[in-house]
């Protein structure tokens, strides 16, 4: 999440103070957002298993879930554990909550920054945001699902945990790598030398020394 964060900068930046861009997004600045990023997930983590990691278990430890998180697996606990479910909900809901809400503020700044300005640039600024905006509902539309009923179990549960914990992070690199120029460029590079390789390899053996 605080990642996404980063990146709204970066976006915020690269549309709203272009010429300033690679004195503000620089090497270092880059390096502390992802210091940033990694130090509240750990810090968020860390508080997390805190609440469950004196849990007694004693019973059943299989969790009905593709991955571990914390509100199913406090369930196993062998007391009432209401409390700290209520604890978890609501620290994970204040960091939700609170990255999305500067996501959202985010692309208004950026619009309303572009939107006095030509058509070209608002259409511009929506083909930079697109992609954000993409990995932004996939990753928030499941993890809200998720935890606005956290201790209630249903179906369709298990199909939003793939996206949350498999395809939206694939997505992520896969989405902005399409993006960039020079991947593209290399991509068609490769493309094209493949269908070149292809049309030689289906030139007959005879033909072939005879091109050479």
């Amino acid at each position: 999440m605080v990642l996404l964060v980063s990146m709204a900068y970066d976006r915020y930046v690269a549309i709203c103070k272009p010429l300033h861009y690679l004195v503000i997004m620089s090497q270092r600045t880059c390096t502390v957002l992802v210091v940033i990023s990694w130090t509240v997930g750990l810090v968020h983590t860390l508080s997390q298993l805190s609440f469950t990691v004196n849990l007694p278990f004693c019973g059943s430890n299989v969790v009905d879930s593709f991955f571990c998180d914390l509100p199913p697996v406090t369930k196993l606990a062998c007391l009432d554990s209401y409390i700290i479910q209520i604890l978890i909900m609501v620290k994970s809901g204040i960091l939700s909550l609170s990255t999305f809400s500067v996501l959202v503020s985010s692309y208004v700044i950026i619009l309303g920054t572009v939107w006095f300005k030509s058509s070209a640039a608002m259409a511009k600024a929506f083909s930079t945001l697109t992609a954000h905006i993409t990995v932004v509902i996939l990753f928030f539309g499941p993890c809200i699902f998720i935890y606005v009923w956290p201790f209630t179990t249903y179906p369709v549960d298990k199909v939003l945990a793939i996206f949350y914990t498999i395809f939206t992070p694939i997505l992520n690199p896969i989405i902005y790598t399409l993006r960039n120029r020079d991947m593209k460029a290399a991509m068609r590079k490769i493309v094209a030398h493949y269908l070149r390789s292809k049309k030689v390899s289906e030139i007959p053996l005879v033909a072939r020394n005879s091109l050479y």
